[in-house]
């Protein structure tokens, strides 16, 4: 009879004690960071069409920017972050986004990337998906401190409001899209050999806060 031994998950010690990191954390992870890489080839994809054609399909773009929707919705639904109300307010925002780009898609006879592009207000609506991607690379940049998500934390809002109003040439917006998709590549990219318990954090301050919560409820 063979005894099989079952090896004790690792026990980390957190701000407000020991805790231990599940199975379903790190799969949590992995699908935050699998919507992460799709969000960003999906980004990658279009913005080379646009980019690196004369003539783009813009039709394509439709269905390429509902998957970096849909994925980007994904890694909101399971990303870590320490303050309740921050990572509400961020799936609000993607909400927000999307129910107005599902809107802009049905009621024009452009396809959406034309409209958004044309008509710079509806960035008051559809805007939020890219604020709710912002508080992403913030979150990273806060977190791990990595140089990618600081440049991209300034380059969306700078491109997406100098876009609104009309403040930006062409050129510097071509090349500001190209950044931003190269650089939304790196950091996904860099994520997928990150280690796992870095992105699930500190669970004894998920517990804690928990905790402050109930109380004063």
């Amino acid at each position: 009879m063979t005894t099989q031994t079952l090896s004790a998950p690792e026990v980390y010690q957190g701000q407000f004690g020991e805790f231990t990191i599940t199975q379903s954390d790190r799969i949590g992870v992995i699908i935050y960071r699998a919507g992460l890489t799709i969000a960003a080839l999906s980004f990658a994809i279009g913005s080379a069409l646009v980019l690196f054609n004369n003539d783009p399909n813009y039709t394509v773009l439709t269905p390429l920017y509902a998957c970096f929707t849909l994925a980007l919705g994904v890694s909101l639904l399971t990303i870590h972050i320490y303050m309740a109300i921050l990572h509400r307010f961020l799936q609000v925002f993607w909400v927000i986004g999307s129910i107005t780009s599902i809107g802009l898609a049905l009621s024009s006879n452009e396809p959406l990337a034309v409209t958004v592009y044309n008509h710079p207000l509806t960035l008051f609506g559809i805007g939020f998906t890219f604020v709710a991607l912002t508080g992403i690379y913030f979150k990273e940049a806060f977190c791990f401190n990595r140089l990618e998500t600081k440049i991209l934390t300034f380059t969306v809002p700078l491109l997406l409001l100098g876009h609104l109003v009309g403040i930006l040439p062409i050129q510097a917006e071509q090349v500001l899209l190209g950044i931003w998709a190269i650089l939304f590549l790196v950091f996904a990219l860099r994520k997928t050999v990150q280690a796992i318990p870095a992105d699930i954090g500190d669970k004894s301050v998920f517990s804690y806060l928990k905790q402050q919560r109930l109380q004063k409820a």
